[in-house]
């Protein structure tokens, strides 16, 4: 079973929005047995899963890209693959299941559906993406707790920090459902999270101003980070790439069509 590795926030839309990965996390039940304690197997025997799991990522956990909520969601599925249930009729109860363990419905939702999707109250829709899209990532060497990160953030926000969130999470879906990628920029601001969680991982920031120097369409933190990541066009991929800092990975990916398959 594949499931895709994620982005979410793109910028404003702070639990709400996650862009599917084309990098995924593999389990099966052949091959080496996946720790107990391991997110996917707590999930796998959370869900009613029985037997070894084997987890293989191609991503690495802790640097914002999704690692926890693809293993939850690899988990649940396996489970209930391995009880007989088909990947549509239980997709559903994968969101609900995967979402509570991992506290937020973002991640999973992308993971799960592919492509890039809006989550709230328990429903998730697909956009439709007017323009081809890929996706340069910056993955530095060490690991941010999502935990701590959130711990970062306000209490209350300011009725005009809202509607500035609001209004960018509302031109981020459009711009892209019409393909204005002229609009991304203005459309991943954010004054929610981003600048307290950059405040500790400066060189992230560093990432974003880079590819925007070098021509993407919009740049964000990736998740709670420390990761960045950045809409590009296909034909410009590399030269943003490149201009990338060091002290981490870079990564061309393009946006996963597909969520969780069982292979």
């Amino acid at each position: 079973m594949q499931v895709p590795a994620s982005t979410a926030n793109v910028g404003p839309a702070f639990d709400a929005v996650a862009v599917a990965l084309g990098i995924s996390l593999e389990v099966s039940d052949t091959g080496d047995p996946a720790l107990e304690t391991h997110p996917a197997v707590r999930a796998f025997r959370g869900a009613g899963g029985d037997g070894p799991l084997s987890v293989h990522a191609r991503f690495p956990g802790g640097r914002g890209l999704g690692y926890s909520g693809a293993a939850r969601v690899a988990g649940v599925v396996a489970a209930y693959t391995q009880q007989g249930r088909g990947l549509h009729e239980m997709r559903t109860d994968v969101l609900r299941e995967a979402t509570t363990l991992e506290g937020h419905a973002d991640n999973v939702a992308a993971s799960l559906h592919g492509g890039v999707v809006a989550v709230a109250g328990g429903r998730v829709v697909r956009l439709p993406l007017a323009r081809s899209l890929l996706v340069v990532l910056w993955v530095p060497d060490r690991e941010t707790s999502t935990a701590t990160a959130r711990r970062l953030l306000p209490g209350h926000m300011t009725f005009d920090d809202a509607a500035f969130n609001v209004g960018r999470t509302a031109l981020l879906m459009a711009a892209l459902a019409a393909g204005e990628v002229d609009a991304l920029r203005t459309a991943t601001e954010d004054r929610l999270h981003q600048d307290r969680r950059l405040s500790r991982t400066r060189e992230t920031r560093v990432a974003m101003e880079a590819a925007l120097g070098a021509g993407a369409f919009a740049a964000w933190l990736s998740g709670s980070g420390p990761s960045a990541a950045a809409f590009v066009d296909p034909a410009h991929a590399q030269d943003v790439a490149s201009a990338m800092p060091s002290g981490g990975r870079v990564l061309v990916v393009e946006i996963a069509e597909e969520g969780a398959r069982v292979t």
